[in-house]
């Protein structure tokens, strides 16, 4: 049976994010033979990530400015070719500071997936489905940064570091190709036109909005409280809870599994409940919320625990698709490529703010505090998505493509 044109489309980009997530988590795996083969020290590793998301974040607004001005598809080709081949490149490298050129480079490459991605699949997919279209290319990203460490590690220990990096950046040419081939059915969001004067300049005036700063932030905190519990409730559990370190794992094992189905169930909701997308965020939002409070403040047993944790992460998980939908819906005509490039920003942001604060309230004897924080943090993200909703009216009107 041939598949739908929408299904086609979701493959194309989904299989496209998956890389983008994957290749950003297969080279931590690396770091102890990288410490032998250049002499590194571990600072000097961390950099490597660091430059590779640094790069990220720093170029998506302006490759969303591109994607809206130019068309996404060639960036979007471009970009997947440039990361596949930067991480192949790895595994040829001599010298640390090959390493480090290639990382920016791969950086560089992963800058145009959010923003050409929401462009397309604003332009190829039927509004009714859209919502399961976002849902499945935030999931199939979450699929990349869980493939991405194990498949790396079982690679290298099978046949070396440098033949894993380099099969695994080839492996991003077929999906390269596979977007060549079928380009034809990846339509992009209605542009403007170059003769429409001064639509570069609103387009600015856009980001600066207060709507859209106030989405880049509600953006940024949900990641912050994310990172929080990513990195830090292992040990909160078990130096607050008691639990072993075994029960405090599969409690974060059970958040994550929760969070990637909750993806699904938001594209479900996006969908199915038009009118209830902004109360679907807020309520999801707190629900989450609560249940970390209420894992953080009662005595429960472990097995308990771990169901708190998986059903606060389904929480959080089903909010993000009615969260795009929310910035999709503020963003005017032809601009989309700019406005998810610019508040998807927050996320590395976000993720790389709080693991340092919460793991110094850690080193200072209060771990029951972090849980809390997670709790206030998602709070305060829906001021700023509620604040943000509230004043749409003032973002800059762009004059759309006739």
């Amino acid at each position: 049976m041939a598949l739908s044109r929408s299904t086609r489309v979701n493959i194309l980009i989904g299989n496209g994010h998956f890389l983008s997530h994957f290749y950003m988590l297969c080279l931590p795996p690396m770091f102890l033979t990288w410490q032998d083969a250049f002499h590194a020290s571990f600072a000097e590793l961390g950099l490597v990530v660091a430059l590779m998301s640094g790069t990220t974040a720093l170029l998506q607004t302006p490759v969303g400015f591109l994607v809206d001005r130019h068309g996404a598809r060639r960036f979007l080709i471009g970009g997947a070719l440039l990361m596949s081949l930067a991480v192949a490149a790895m595994g040829l490298a001599t010298a640390y500071w090959q390493i480090l050129l290639l990382a920016v480079a791969s950086g560089i490459g992963n800058s145009v997936f959010h923003p050409a991605d929401y462009a397309i699949l604003s332009g190829s997919i039927e509004k009714e489905r859209m919502g399961r279209a976002f849902a499945l290319h935030t999931f199939s990203g979450n699929l990349g940064f869980s493939a991405g460490p194990p498949v790396s590690a079982l690679l290298m220990v099978l046949i070396g570091w440098r033949e894993t990096l380099v099969l695994l950046g080839l492996l991003g040419v077929p999906v390269v190709i596979s977007l060549l081939l079928q380009s034809r059915i990846l339509n992009d969001q209605t542009r403007l036109e170059p003769k429409h004067a001064g639509a570069a300049l609103r387009g600015r005036d856009l980001l600066t909005s207060r709507t859209m700063i106030l989405f880049l932030l509600f953006f940024m905190l949900g990641a912050m409280a994310g990172g929080g519990v990513q990195s830090w409730i292992v040990t909160v559990l078990h130096a607050v809870k008691g639990m072993s370190l075994e029960a405090a794992s599969l409690a974060l094992t059970a958040y994550m599994a929760g969070s990637t189905v909750g993806v699904l169930v938001g594209g479900w909701v996006a969908d199915n409940l038009k009118r209830a997308v902004v109360p679907a965020v807020f309520g999801l939002t707190i629900a989450s919320a609560l249940l970390i409070l209420v894992v953080n403040w009662l005595a429960l047993p472990d097995l308990l625990v771990t169901a708190l944790t998986f059903f606060s992460g389904l929480a959080l998980g089903a909010s993000r698709t009615p969260r795009d939908i929310m910035v999709k819906d503020a963003a005017p005509p032809g601009q989309i490529g700019k406005v998810f490039g610019f508040v998807s920003a927050g996320l590395p942001l976000g993720s790389a703010i709080t693991p340092v604060p919460f793991g110094f309230l850690i080193d200072r004897g209060y771990p029951e505090l972090v849980l809390v924080l997670v709790a206030t943090i998602l709070l305060l993200s829906l001021f700023c998505a509620g604040s943000a909703r509230a004043s749409g009216g003032g973002v800059p009107a762009v004059v759309p493509a006739e």
